[in-house]
């Protein structure tokens, strides 16, 4: 079918010239839906906090056409522009870390490496177990004081600070201390750098790192993680079982290997139940 919006020619099509082609029509209906969405959201929270009134119901936003949707990515570009100059404005903060000025707090890595100076205030602020930490009568001393983090070694406590100082942390230092982080996220109860390890190890879940995600989302308790890895493994089975890898791991987590097993055989009854 020819198509007024994708034809490359669209000036000489036959009449009618409105018709549009499935993947034009699926394209223009997910971005009317996600129009719709973001506009309700935005509406609930100016909303939010306010005595409800039949106007200011979400359900009251009229679907947003088409035509708006230059207008709309015009909106999101000055959005996009604000939270960078937001971001920018935040990162003297990394910058008072890296130049340690005005460090009150001392933080020392779990494997005896150099102590690092860090601000009581930032921490109250990212972790509220850093809150209590530092609210103890063992915190009270002067700023000299140091606080220990065990399960941290040098590197991984530099990268905790980096991100808990900037909201972010390069690729390179995310894949070699996502494990650790994630558990140091958990402990500490820093729940943006979980959900920002999470998303990572989301991502570049494969079969050579699955049962170490399954490992850690047991660890702390995460099921999407945990769900997520078990499909995986169900779905290549053969080629993780019989890997090396799982030679270590199986021993080492008896109770992951039995999850896997019954994982498994679910998987395979509703597989027979279904007919596949």
């Amino acid at each position: 079918m020819d198509c007024s919006i994708c034809s490359s020619m669209p000036f000489i099509l036959r009449p009618p010239r409105n018709t549009i082609c499935v993947a034009c029509y699926e394209g223009a209906r997910n971005a009317i839906t996600l129009m719709n969405k973001l506009e309700i959201d935005h509406h609930s929270k100016s909303t939010h906090n306010t005595t409800p009134t039949a106007s200011s119901s979400p359900n009251s936003c009229k679907p947003q056409p088409l035509g708006n949707l230059s207008k709309w990515i015009t909106n999101m570009k000055e959005i996009e522009e604000d939270l960078h100059k937001k971001i920018s404005f935040l990162g003297g903060l990394i910058v008072a870390f890296r130049n340690q000025i005005h460090t009150d707090i001392q933080l020392q890595p779990g494997n005896n490496g150099p102590i690092i100076p860090a601000h009581r205030a930032l921490l109250a602020a990212r972790s509220e177990i850093f809150r209590n930490m530092l609210d103890s009568d063992g915190c009270k001393a002067p700023p000299s004081d140091t606080i220990t983090l065990p399960e941290l070694n040098t590197e991984e406590l530099e990268s905790l600070l980096e991100f808990l100082y900037s909201g972010n942390l390069g690729f390179d230092k995310l894949e070699k201390h996502v494990y650790s982080l994630f558990v140091a996220a958990d402990k500490y109860d820093i729940p943006y750098l979980q959900d920002f390890c999470e998303r990572y190890m989301l991502s570049s879940l494969n079969a050579t790192n699955v049962l170490e995600i399954l490992e850690i989302s047991d660890v702390c308790s995460n099921k999407t993680l945990k769900e997520t890895a078990l499909n995986f493994i169900v779905r290549n089975m053969e080629d993780i079982v019989f890997s090396a890898k799982y030679e270590v791991f199986a021993p080492k987590n008896p109770h992951l290997g039995m999850q896997i097993t019954r994982a498994f055989l679910m998987d395979a009854k509703t597989k027979r139940i279904n007919g596949v």
